[in-house]
């Protein structure tokens, strides 16, 4: 979260990405890819704020919203456009931004995984991997992409719908 614009995915980014990628495939090794497994997974995401460590439905997204409000205003004094908007609309920026978004959230997306784990172990006595990772970036990065282009336009005076936008060069 230090450097505005980050070309590079930061060691922990490239760890959690590298984590996130080797527990997709140990789900899909482990438990295959069915609709009964699609299903189970639909229904513990939907019953998971309800039960055990809930507490995490608030703790990552508030953290996650904490990075994305300091990014958020350093696009805005730098006059860059809306985060989310750019990643959506403009190609040659896409991965640099979403290298920003995942350096800033790394420690939480981490964070999440570690969570989610102990969580399946007391609850399911059981490891679902994907449902981790899955856990881990609704409640780390989507927040954090949604809040991030919000505090831009808020900052900066923008409207918030606006389909003429600027991208700064």
């Amino acid at each position: 979260m230090t450097d505005p614009a980050p070309r590079e995915l930061t060691a922990l980014a490239k760890i959690v990405v590298g984590l996130g990628a080797l527990l997709i495939v140990a789900g899909v090794v482990w438990h295959g890819v069915t609709v009964k497994n699609i299903f189970r997974v639909w229904h513990n995401l939907v019953d998971r704020p309800d039960s055990a460590m809930s507490f995490r439905f608030i703790l990552q997204p508030l953290m996650a919203v904490i990075a994305a409000i300091h990014d958020g205003l350093e696009d805005a004094r730098n006059g860059r456009s809306p985060y989310f908007w750019t990643i959506m609309r403009d190609p040659r920026q896409r991965i640099e931004r979403l290298n920003e978004g995942l350096n800033a959230t790394a420690r939480i997306i981490l964070l999440g995984i570690a969570m989610d784990v102990i969580y399946q172990l007391m609850v399911f006595k059981k490891f679902y991997p994907v449902e981790a990772v899955i856990i881990a970036l609704l409640l780390a990065f989507v927040p954090y992409l949604m809040v991030r282009g919000l505090v831009v336009r808020a900052w900066s005076g923008r409207p918030f719908f606006n389909r003429r936008e600027s991208h700064p060069e």
